[in-house]
C-alpha cells in the first residue's frame, strides 16, 4: 500500500496539470473581534462564554445592536461566519426582556429549520431559562403543534407551511401575531423569480394579519452574496433595510482552481465529459484521508459519482464512508450523514445543492464543482463548505462543455471581480397577486381604499366579485367561496393552471412527481418526449389535457428531446426603445409581448456528441402567453452583407449565447428565460432577437437584460471569441447550418456594433 500524500504534496501535483486552466489564491484574514454589547442580558453572555465564546465578530455586535435600535436589516456576510447568532441574540434577549415577546423563523427547506432548531435548543439550553422554540411543518405531529400554537416562543417554519397552515388559521394563532417581536428570513437569495414573488405576497399577507393584531415586527434578513441585497429584501418584505456587509469572521487561505477536461473532438471541439475527471480529482484526496465534498447539478449525476468513488475507496479506507446527499432521502438519513461529516466518519459526500444551505456540516478540507453552479451566489456558498481550523482549503471547479462553464474557464477574473447578479422578483405579476388577495381575502375582508403591500385593491376586488368569489356588503369585501384558496396556490408556479406529473413506472404505486405550468408542459411533457427529472429519465407516455396531467415512466436511453416550436413573438407595447450605447447600428428595446407557440416536431439529440438521431411529431393545439421581453435589433444592410442563409444561422447561434450568457446578470436557471430570433420583426420588420420571461407576466428578467444590453452583449462577445472551435460548437454558438460562416459573421458583426 503507498504511502499517503499531504495536501501540500496533492496541491502541488494539480499545479503542474496540463489541464488547469488558472489557479488562484485568496489569502486568509484575521478575526475582527469585539466585547458583548453593554446592552446584551448577563446570562445570555454566561451561555456564550459556556460555549467557548468569550467575544464576536464585530459584525455579530452590529446586527445586534442595529436590530435592538429597532431597524429592520438585512446582512451578507460569507457561509460558516456566524450568522445564526446575527438573529438568535436579538431575538433571545428581545424574549429574556420580555416573555411575551414571540418570534417567525422561516427557512426554504424543512431540512435547515430542524438543524436550527438543534442549535437554538442547545443555547436555550445553556442560558437555563424555559424558552419555547420548536419547529412546525409538515412533518410535526398533530399534538405538538397545539402546544406551538398557543405557547411557542420562536416559531421555525417554511414558506409553504406559512401560506398554507398558519395565515389562513391564524384564529388559531393569536398569542403568535399579537406578540410579534421579529421576523427573522434567512437565505434570502433562494427567494428569486416566481417562488420569490410568491413569498413577497405571502409576507404581505403576514403583515396585514399582524396589523389586525396589533403588532409590527421587525425583520432581519440573511443572504449569499448578491448584487442587490438591500433592495431585494425591501421588495420582498416592504419595509425600508439596512445593509450590513462587513464581514467580521475569520477566513483560512483558499486555493481555487480551474481545471477545463482536455478536447476529445477536436472538429467538433469536444470536451471530455466532466464526471470522470471530478472523480478522478475526489478519489485523489479521499484515498489520503483528506475529507472533500463534491457538488453535481442532478441527482443521476450525485448517484454516479458516488458509485465511483466507493470502488476507488474500497480496501482503502473502510472505517470511513463515501455519501450520497440530495433530495429524496429520509431526514433521519440526512441527519446521519451531517453528524458523520462533523465527526469525521464521512470521510467523502456528492451533493446537489441541498448542501448549498446553511446546515452545519463542519468545515471540510477540498470542495469540487461538477460544473459552474448556475450562478455566483451558488459558487460562494459551495466554495465556503471548504476550510476549517488553520489548515488551507482547496476549491476547484472543473468545467463542462456548457457555453456559461467555458467563459469561466477563460475568464477566471469574473469569479474575483466582486460583481455578483441581481436577483429579480416582480411581487406585481397580475397572477401571482390575484392569487395572494384570494387567499388574503379568506383570510381578513377587505375594506374599501385598503392597500395590499402598496396596491389599491379594490379594482382586484371587484372583479372577483363579478366572478362569484367575493361579496361586498357595507364597503367591505367577504370571502364566500367553498374552496379554500391556499389549498390551490402553488408558491413554486406563477399560474395555478398547472399539469400535474405522475410516475407510472410501478404502476401499483403511481405517484406525483413534480408540476408544470402549461407553456411548460406543452413544450416539454409532449407524447414521446424524454423528460428530465433531478436528473432522471422519464419517458412520457401520455399528455392529458382536459385533466391537465402528464403519465410518465423512467427509462435509461442516451439521449434528450427538443421541442420545436413555430413561435410568433407579437410586441404588443414597447415601454422603453433606445439605441444601443457606442452603437450607430443597433437598437434595444424592452415592453410586453404576445407569444404564441406551435409545437410542431421533436428532435431526439444523443448527450454526448448533441447530434440529431431522430425525429417525431407533436399533435398539440397553440398556446399562447403575456410576457415581458427584452430585444436587439440589427439593421437590413447586415442580411446583404453577409447573405440572408449565412445572416441566419448567425442569428439563431447568437440567440443560443445570449440565452447562456444572461444568468451572468440575472440570478435565474437558463430555463426561466427564452429567446427567439427572427429575420424580420413584426414590430419593425428589422433582424431582431427578443429574450423573454417564460412566465405570464413576467418576473422581472428581461427588464433588467435591457439595462445591462451593452454588457450582456460583451460577454456574448467574449464567449465567442474566446472558443477555440472554428465552426461554432456546443461551448458557444452551437450546432448550426453555415457554422463556420456564421461564426465568423458573429465575429464580425461585434466589430460594426
Amino acid at each position: 500500500m503507498e504511502a499517503r500524500q499531504s495536501m501540500d504534496d496533492l496541491i502541488n501535483k494539480l499545479k503542474q496539470d496540463p489541464n488547469l486552466a488558472n489557479w488562484q489564491t485568496l489569502p486568509g484574514k484575521e478575526a475582527q473581534l469585539v466585547p458583548y454589547p453593554e446592552q446584551m442580558d448577563q446570562r445570555l453572555q454566561a451561555a456564550l462564554r459556556k460555549r467557548g465564546i468569550t467575544s464576536l465578530y464585530s459584525h455579530q455586535a452590529k446586527a445586534f445592536q442595529t436590530a435592538m435600535s429597532g431597524n429592520d436589516l438585512v446582512l451578507v456576510t460569507p457561509t460558516a461566519s456566524g450568522k445564526t447568532l446575527c438573529y438568535n441574540l436579538p431575538v433571545l434577549q428581545s424574549i429574556l426582556d420580555d416573555p411575551s415577546s414571540r418570534a417567525l423563523y422561516f427557512f426554504p427547506t424543512k431540512a435547515l429549520a430542524q438543524d436550527q432548531k438543534s442549535e437554538m435548543t442547545e443555547l436555550i439550553g445553556d442560558i437555563g431559562v424555559a424558552i419555547k422554540s420548536d419547529t412546525y411543518d409538515g412533518d410535526t405531529a398533530g399534538n405538538i403543534r397545539q402546544k406551538i400554537r398557543a405557547a411557542g416562543q420562536i416559531i421555525m417554519t417554511n414558506p409553504d407551511m406559512l401560506h398554507s397552515s398558519i395565515l389562513p388559521h391564524h384564529t388559531k394563532w393569536v398569542s403568535l401575531f399579537e406578540n410579534l417581536k421579529f421576523v427573522v428570513i434567512d437565505e434570502l437569495h433562494v427567494y428569486k423569480g416566481v417562488f420569490g414573488s410568491h413569498v413577497a405576497n405571502v409576507i404581505r399577507r403576514l403583515k396585514r394579519i399582524c396589523a389586525y393584531y396589533g403588532s409590527s415586527p421587525q425583520f432581519i434578513c440573511t443572504s449569499a452574496t448578491i448584487a442587490n441585497p438591500q433592495s431585494h429584501a425591501e421588495q420582498l418584505t416592504g419595509r425600508k433595510m439596512i445593509l450590513l456587509d462587513q464581514n467580521g469572521a475569520p477566513a483560512v487561505c483558499k486555493h481555487f482552481a480551474f481545471y477545463n477536461p482536455p478536447v476529445v473532438n477536436k472538429q467538433l471541439n469536444l470536451r471530455a465529459d466532466e464526471l470522470p475527471v471530478v472523480t478522478d480529482l475526489a478519489g485523489r484526496f479521499i484515498r489520503n484521508g483528506i475529507q472533500t465534498i463534491v457538488f453535481a447539478r442532478s441527482r443521476l449525476k450525485v448517484e454516479l459519482l458516488v458509485s465511483h468513488l466507493q470502488k476507488i475507496n474500497s480496501g482503502l479506507n473502510e472505517r470511513a464512508k463515501i455519501c450520497a446527499y440530495r433530495g429524496g432521502y429520509l431526514p433521519t438519513e440526512r441527519r446521519r450523514i451531517e453528524k458523520g461529516l462533523r465527526s469525521g466518519e464521512v470521510i467523502g459526500v456528492v451533493s446537489t445543492n441541498a448542501l448549498e444551505l446553511g446546515v452545519d456540516i463542519g468545515q471540510l478540507q477540498v470542495c469540487i464543482m461538477a460544473g459552474y453552479p448556475g450562478n455566483m451566489a451558488s459558487v460562494w456558498q459551495q466554495a465556503g463548505r471548504a476550510g476549517r481550523r488553520a489548515q488551507d482549503a482547496l476549491i476547484i471547479l472543473v468545467a463542462s462543455a456548457n457555453p456559461l462553464d467555458q467563459y469561466m474557464a477563460a475568464h477566471p477574473d469574473y469569479f474575483f471581480s466582486g460583481n455578483p447578479e441581481d436577483i429579480r422578483i416582480n411581487p406585481n405579476n397580475l397572477m401571482i397577486m390575484m392569487d395572494h388577495i384570494k387567499c388574503s381575502a379568506y383570510e381578513l375582508p377587505f375594506k374599501k381604499g385598503d392597500l395590499f403591500g402598496q396596491e389599491p385593491v379594490d379594482d382586484f376586488c371587484t372583479f372577483l366579485q363579478d366572478e362569484d368569489v367575493l361579496h361586498e356588503q357595507r364597503g367591505q369585501w367577504y370571502w364566500m367561496n367553498d374552496a379554500f384558496p391556499a389549498n390551490e396556490i402553488s408558491l413554486r408556479s406563477a399560474v395555478q393552471d398547472s399539469f400535474a406529473i405522475i410516475d407510472i413506472t410501478d404502476r401499483g404505486h403511481a405517484r406525483v412527481i413534480g408540476e408544470m405550468d402549461r407553456f411548460g408542459a406543452m413544450t416539454m411533457l409532449y407524447e414521446d418526449a424524454i423528460y428530465i427529472h433531478q436528473g432522471l429519465q422519464f419517458h412520457v407516455d401520455e399528455l392529458d389535457l382536459k385533466e391537465r396531467k402528464a403519465y410518465i415512466r423512467k427509462v435509461n436511453v442516451n439521449y434528450y428531446t427538443d421541442s420545436d416550436l413555430a413561435v410568433q413573438l407579437d410586441v404588443l407595447e414597447e415601454d422603453q426603445t433606445k439605441p444601443l450605447p457606442g452603437s450607430a447600428q443597433a437598437d434595444t428595446g424592452y415592453g410586453d409581448v404576445m407569444v404564441r407557440a406551435l409545437p410542431t416536431v421533436f428532435k431526439k439529440i444523443r448527450f454526448e456528441t448533441y447530434e440529431n438521431i431522430g425525429w417525431g411529431r407533436i399533435h398539440l393545439p397553440e398556446i399562447e402567453m403575456h410576457t415581458n421581453a427584452a430585444w436587439i435589433s440589427f439593421p437590413k444592410t447586415l442580411i446583404d452583407h453577409f447573405g440572408k442563409d449565412v445572416f441566419q444561422n448567425a442569428l439563431i447561434g447568437f440567440s443560443h449565447v445570449l440565452r447562456h450568457a444572461a444568468p451572468l446578470f440575472v440570478l435565474t436557471d437558463p430555463a426561466d428565460l427564452s429567446v427567439v430570433a427572427k429575420i424580420k420583426a413584426p414590430h419593425n420588420q428589422l433582424p431582431t432577437i427578443f429574450i423573454y420571461d417564460k412566465y405570464p407576466g413576467g418576473i422581472g428578467l428581461s427588464q433588467k437584460l435591457f439595462e445591462t444590453m451593452p454588457e450582456l452583449l460583451r460577454r456574448a462577445e467574449d464567449i465567442i471569441a474566446s472558443c477555440s472551435c472554428d465552426a461554432g460548437c456546443p461551448s458557444c454558438i452551437g450546432f448550426v447550418q453555415e457554422g463556420r460562416k456564421a461564426k465568423k459573421a458573429l465575429t464580425e458583426m461585434f466589430l460594426q456594433l
